[in-house]
Formats: structure tokens, sequence, C-alpha cells
């Protein structure tokens, strides 16, 4: 049999095995071997709970306090019955009645006491309260953390595995410690129940004693008592244990190695604290009356480990590094400096001077998450986002950042040093100042950074600065995408193609398209929401139209219905592709009224139609989303693009996809709605 198959049956069949024998007499020698397994299971979980790296390794603890308590109690029970019915229960519980008793009775009883408010009121009592308020702060914590996982990964600084995998062990944390909480009642409980165990045993020994065994009152008292405190020895001794070993897992804090290596690197890292503790212990010996051999040896010994801790590494010395580059550096007002200082930047992030400390590697980690920005928008997008350069800017008000793309502001907003933004209602009772969430623009308010256990209490999403910019910054790039896809970038798209399918790459440009066309293609598929990853089918497609017909609406169009399937998976939910649909006459219209233009076809039709094609169809979907729907307008491909204008136009994004693109989905279609362009005075 397996080794797993062995676990899964051993541990119900012991459960099942402590409850018999709380009802089965057993004899002397299976007590004196269950005892012995009871010490040395309570040694190994106590050595185990030293040598995890941190406490959710030992996640079973609470279940396994449980059961090896209930274990102790049934080997209590069990000597208690061979105790008072045999006046015997074996040769362990003999073997410690007489070591620590030595003939003394008074003797065993204090030992025994001592054990019992050790055990009881210091380490036990200790580790529940540890217990209970590490439960409550990982409960309070636990919403905060996972809107830091979810920051996380919409900064691109995690993938979608590594977030499940945390948000599954903040949820296992927060299970831990509130077991934990539950587990440390355990044995607070168990070592009441050995006094009173003790108790009855010496009561009931001494009874059964005098009155059934005819024994003199003095060996009586003698014999059962010896029996009593080795039957309570044998079961606090590993109570003991487990107590160290409760509070040594709910003590543990994030360290990066076990017990033993954490204390010894924590403890040797002053070698100056060494030096003088050593010397210190060396000087008590001046003390009249103090033995000074002790302290010599203790002196001595601390002093030779100060000297064999090694001292910290130096740091670098930073001025000597700027005056080398200083060196390196072009005059002010030498051609090389000023056109550095003319360039305009693609994509740049301006600070407030107060915002500095965000950039600042020991206190915030945004450069790292604007890095890890740039592979997230090239796996969404397909783009290769330009550098970020970030920069202070005296201009800007205290407190604010902007974007800028090309010089030229894209977006601004605030993040006050030392506070946190709260999203939620119920915020009045905390102080601040109010604030906007800059992409979805919701309500909210800038709190102190301390305050954010009060904010997650009161029901309120909290957003760290860092997050709110990179968000805003994630936004702002998904927007103006097309913007900041530059020819360079299509030609090294392009190579990157050519390297896998060099014929779809030779057969396109410069053959039949030249970059710059292409560029504007792909300009365009990004400017409608359309990711272009999949640049091999975006070529082909091209390929295949250009032989044609090198229109640019025409180019778009066979780009998208290369792409159909993919576009239409976008807007689809749970299987189900919401469609609103033009009545067949209007289509038919539409269709007629096109016209050609050098900025591409539109429809030649009268103002007031327009209006109301535009307000109709902002009305279904503005129904449709309020159910909860994505909804898209469906139309013929030769339509799509002149009809997707004209709603841009009308300030209303409803997004529109032609008929070969939502054919080849496999998503169920379902219509919600027909758009049929009425108006007051069309006949």
């Amino acid at each position: 049999m397996k080794n797993r198959n062995i676990g899964r049956f051993a541990v119900p069949i012991g459960v099942v095995g402590i409850i018999l024998m709380m009802v089965v007499p057993l004899p002397t020698f299976l007590l004196d071997l269950l005892i012995a397994v009871n010490i040395t299971a309570a040694l190994l979980v106590l050595l185990i709970s030293m040598f995890v790296q941190k406490p959710l390794d030992f996640a079973v603890f609470p279940a396994l306090l449980l059961v090896m308590t209930l274990f102790r109690l049934a080997l209590n029970i069990s000597a208690t019955r061979l105790v008072l019915r045999d006046g015997d229960a074996g040769k362990v519980i003999h073997a410690f009645g007489s070591f620590v008793v030595g003939g003394n009775l008074i003797i065993g009883l204090v030992i025994f006491t001592i054990l019992v408010i050790v055990q009881m009121i210091v380490v036990t009592k200790g580790a529940e309260r540890v217990a209970e308020v590490g439960a409550r702060f990982t409960l309070d914590a636990m919403p905060g953390k996972q809107m830091a996982i979810d920051a996380d990964l919409n900064a691109g600084l995690i993938d979608e595995s590594e977030a499940r995998r945390r948000r599954a062990e903040v949820s296992s944390e927060a299970d831990f410690y509130g077991a934990m909480d539950g587990g440390s009642k355990f044995v607070k409980g168990d070592a009441i129940a050995a006094i009173i165990i003790t108790v009855i045993n010496l009561v009931g020994g001494f009874a059964i004693g005098i009155l059934q065994g005819g024994m003199a009152p003095v060996d009586a008292m003698n014999h059962y008592s010896m029996l009593s405190i080795g039957d309570g020895l044998v079961s606090q001794i590993p109570a003991l244990l487990l107590s160290v070993a409760t509070g040594l897992i709910v003590t543990r804090s994030a360290t990066s190695g076990d017990m033993g290596q954490t204390v010894t690197t924590q403890l040797s890292q002053n070698k100056l604290a060494l030096r003088i503790g050593g010397g210190a212990a060396m000087a008590l010996c001046i003390i009249p009356g103090l033995p000074p051999l002790p302290f010599l040896l203790v002196g001595a010994t601390v002093l030779l480990i100060a000297q064999r801790v090694k001292d910290p590494a130096p740091e670098p010395v930073e001025g000597a590094a700027a005056a080398a580059e200083a060196v390196d550096l072009p005059a002010p007002d030498s051609p090389e400096q000023l056109l550095g200082e003319m360039r305009i930047d693609p994509l740049e992030l301006a600070l407030a001077p107060d915002l500095v400390d965000l950039v600042d590697a020991s206190s915030g980690d945004l450069l790292d998450r604007v890095r890890a920005l740039r592979r997230k928008m090239a796996m969404e997008l397909g783009v290769i986002m330009p550098p970020v350069r970030t920069r202070d800017d005296l201009d800007l008000p205290l407190s604010s950042y902007a974007i800028r793309i090309s010089g030229v502001d894209a977006g601004t907003g605030q993040a006050p040093p030392g506070t946190v933004l709260a999203i939620g209602e119920g915020l009045q009772a905390l102080p601040g100042r109010a604030g906007v969430e800059p992409v979805f623009g919701l309500a909210g308010k800038w709190v102190p950074a301390e305050l954010h256990y009060q904010a997650e209490i009161s029901g309120a999403t909290v957003v760290d600065r860092a997050s709110v910019i990179i968000t805003h910054l994630a936004e702002i790039v998904r927007t103006n995408a097309s913007r900041l896809l530059g020819r360079e970038d299509v030609r090294a798209l392009a190579e990157m193609v050519k390297r896998t399918h060099p014929v779809v790459v030779e057969e396109l440009t410069p053959a039949l398209l030249s970059l710059g066309q292409v560029q504007k293609v792909l300009q365009a598929l990004l400017d409608e929401g359309v990711p272009i990853r999949d640049l091999v089918r975006i070529f082909e497609a091209l390929s295949l139209r250009a032989k044609t017909s090198q229109d640019h609406d025409g180019l778009v169009e066979a780009a998208r219905g290369a792409l159909g399937p993919a576009i239409a998976a976008q807007y689809a939910t749970a299987g189900r592709l919401t469609v609103i649909t033009l009545d067949p006459m209007l289509e038919q219209g539409l269709l007629e009224s096109l016209r050609p233009s050098d900025t591409g076809a539109f429809m030649a039709i009268d103002g007031m139609r327009a209006e109301a094609i535009v307000s109709e169809a902002s009305r279904l979907a503005e129904a449709a989303e309020q159910q909860g729907l994505n909804p898209v307008l469906a139309c013929s491909p030769q339509l799509r693009l002149p009809l997707m204008r004209l709603l841009r136009a009308g300030s209303r994004r409803v997004q529109v996809l032609s008929y070969s693109e939502i054919s080849g989905s496999t998503a169920q279609i379902e219509t919600i709605g027909v758009v049929n362009g009425a108006y007051a005075g069309a006949a």
C-alpha cells in the first residue's frame, strides 16, 4: 500500500481507536507503549514547529492539536481506570512517579503543580492571547491584502495563476489563525482536565485503598499519590511540549528561514552588542560574594562569539560614484545636452515634488510596477509600450501627477503623500480630503495610511497611491495605444513575425503595402479596441486584400474579418453574445446612402435621422447594460465602419460588429433590440 493510502486510513482509524480507549480497558503493556507514542509525538510536533519556514507550512497543526489532546485525555482515563481498579498503571507511570516524588509526597505535588502553572498560566495563556489577536488582525487585513493582489495583477507584476495562489494563501492564513484561536482553547482545557483527573486519582485511590484494599492510611496515600502524580506527569510533559509548539507557531513572524537560522542570524548581527554583553558578564566578577568562575566562562564565550561574527559589508560610497559620473557629463550648453533636453518622450509620468518618494526604491515600488506594466500591455494589446520617463515637475501642484503623451497631458490626478484612497460609502467619520478614482470616476476620500484598516472595516475599498497611478497609466495607454504605435514599432513587430513566418512578411511589405500603410491599419484596430497580437493572421488578411484594393477601410475590415472570432469573444459573457440589430429597411437605406471620401466612406443622411439612430442605439445599449449585459450593434461589413464613426461622433461608444465577425463566433447569439431610426416627420 502506498504511503498516501496509509495516511488516508491511519488517521481515521487512530481517532476511532482513541474513542474506544475511553471505554475499553487497556493492559498495562499497551498503556506503556501508547504513553511512549504520546511523548514522542509531542516532541516531534515541537521540533517541526521550530523548523517550518512559516506557520502555513504546518497548517494541519490546529487539527493535530485536537487529536493529540484527545489522545492524551484517553490515556488519562485509561490510566485512572487501572490505578483505581488494580492499583497499578504500568511501568512508565510508576517510574515517573518514583523518580519525581523520590519518597516525598510534598515534593511530588509541588513539582506537578509548578508544571501545571507553567503550562496553563505562562505558555498556554500567552499563546491563546497571541492567537486571538493574530486571528483578529489577519481578518481585518484580509481585504487590504486582496486589494494589493488585485493591484499587482492589474499592474502586470504577477500573472493570474500567481494571483490565485496569493489569494488562496491569504484565505488559508485567515483560516489558520482562526483555527489556532480555537485550538489554543483545547490546550487550556486539557490543563484544567489534568488537574481534576489528578485530584480524582488521589482522593479516589486513597478511598479505595483504605475502604476496599484494607491498606493503612499512610500506605494508601504514598502508593496512590505516586501513581497519580506519575500519571499527571506523563500527560503534562507532552501537554507542555504541545503548549510550547502552539506558542512558537502563533508567534512566528515573516522570516526567510526556520527558527534556528533566524535566531542565530538576528542575535549575531550586531557585533558591538555581543562585545558589550560579554564584557558586562565578566565585569560582574568584581562584585563581592559572587562566584567569579561562571561569569568568566559565560563572558569569555560571548566575547569569542563576537570575535567570530563577520562585520557587515560596507555600503558603497555614493559621493565617489557621483564624482566619477560627473566627469563624463557633457557641458550644460553643449549640443548633445540641448538635443537631449529638446527631445519629447512618447510617454511621460510627471510627479509633483512631494511625490518623488514613490520612485524611491527603499520606500516605493512605482518604477517596478511601471516596468511590469509594459509586459502586461504587450500581452494584452500586442503593442510594445514605450519606456515611461518618470520625473519630477516643479510646475505641478503639490500632491498631483500628470501622464503625458508626446508632451501633451493625457490625464492628471491626485496622490497625497502618506494617504490611501478609500472608495465607498460611510467614510464621513474618517479624516481626509475628498478624492476621485481617475479611471472610473468613483467618489472616495484620501485618508491617512495608518487608518486603512478602519476604512476597510467600514466597507470601503482601499487602494494605495502607486496602484492609483498605475491603474490610471494603464487606462491611458489602452485608450491611446494607436498614438503610441510608431513606425519603428511596426518595423520591429514585422521583424519579429519574419523570424517565424518569413513568407508572410515578404509577401506583404514592401511588395504590396508600405510600413506606413500597415501602421495605419494597426492603429485603426487599436483605436477600436482590437488587440494586434495575432500579427500573422492580420498580415495574411492584408496580403489577400491588398492584391485587389489598397483602400484603407477595406484593409481594416479585412483584418477585422480575420480576427472575427477573437473580436466577438471580447464581448461574449458566459458563452452568450448580446446583439442589437438594424431594421432591414433602415439598413438597406443606409447602404444606399454610402458615399466615398478621402477620409473613408460616410452615410449621406439628414441630421435628424442620424440623431434618431444614435439616440435609439444608445437607449437600447444602456438598457442592456443595466441588466449586466455587454451589447454590440451588428450590421453588414460595408456599413460597419461608417456606422461606428456616426455613433462615435454622437459621443456614444457602442461597439459595432459586422455579420461576418459575429458569424465566426462560437457564442450563442441573442438579439435584444432593433434600431429602426424612426423620427418625427420621417414621412
